[in-house]
């Protein structure tokens, strides 16, 4: 009797290895498709090869004690996605569709971060910079581990969701994200978080530039930049990088019949 083949890597890109065999076929996953209303066109969508993208949802940008407000900034329209965030996240999950959080999660030494990047966050340089103490509770902005990165506490993250550490505004740029994206087989990604104009766009910008079919979810985007920003974002979204949609007509499709929505 052969002895069963063994798993070698992350499914669904994986092999299945013995001593004499191995088979680099990689089944495929069982499809879960959806019908779902965009902003410009219907679309099909495979739940199977979709990834939700939760960006910058940290205490850094939505707290009222951290960064951003400690600077001025009023950090109640980046708050606006925790609410949806909390009924669309445990839908996703119930259909294994991997929740992938990209945050700021910056070295302590700052060795990576160029002075061009540190500008942009303390233009002075006399101000309170990635790596500065928050004069209220001394938690270093933006470093790795520390409260100022964490995400909010009303946004629970789960043991199977995937944690990524980014350092500029695309979350693809010197990280694992694709990486880990191919090796979960999902093609489809959808974008959330802050801000919708800088990390968001960035991030999904360079998804599309990979590949990536890219969704926008509105209710669970925000940003604290002026108005007009968040509708050029909107509108180069639909125009150029991909689709515009909410996290109420993903639930609705993931609840109602699929030949109702045909």
């Amino acid at each position: 009797m052969n002895s069963p083949l063994h798993v070698l890597g992350v499914p669904p890109n994986a092999w299945s290895v013995d001593e004499t065999t191995a088979d680099l076929t990689r089944p495929p996953l069982n499809p879960q498709p959806i019908v779902i209303a965009t902003a410009t066109k219907k679309l099909r969508i495979d739940l199977a090869k979709t990834a939700i993208v939760v960006i910058d949802m940290q205490n850094d940008f939505c707290h009222p004690d951290g960064w951003l407000a400690h600077i001025g900034v009023d950090v109640s329209p980046a708050r606006a996605p925790i609410a949806p965030l909390q009924k669309f996240l445990p839908g996703l999950r119930s259909l294994q569709v991997p929740v992938i959080w990209v945050n700021w999660g910056n070295r302590p030494d700052l060795l990576n971060i160029s002075a061009a990047t540190r500008h942009v966050y303390n233009p002075s340089g006399v101000g309170v910079g990635l790596g500065d103490p928050l004069p209220k509770n001394q938690a270093p902005v933006l470093i790795k581990g520390s409260w100022a990165a964490a995400v909010v506490d009303e946004l629970e993250q789960q043991p199977e969701d995937v944690s990524v550490d980014k350092y500029r505004m695309s979350g693809f740029w010197d990280t694992p994200l694709d990486s880990i994206l191919r090796n979960l087989g999902r093609t489809t990604l959808l974008f959330t978080g802050v801000n919708a104009d800088q990390c968001v766009m960035a991030t999904l910008q360079d998804a599309n530039f990979l590949g990536y079919d890219c969704l926008l979810i509105e209710d669970c985007t925000a940003t604290t930049s002026p108005e007009f920003c968040w509708q050029a974002t909107l509108y180069n979204v639909n125009q150029c990088f991909g689709f515009v949609t909410t996290s109420a007509e993903i639930l609705q499709a993931i609840v109602q019949p699929q030949s109702h929505k045909s």
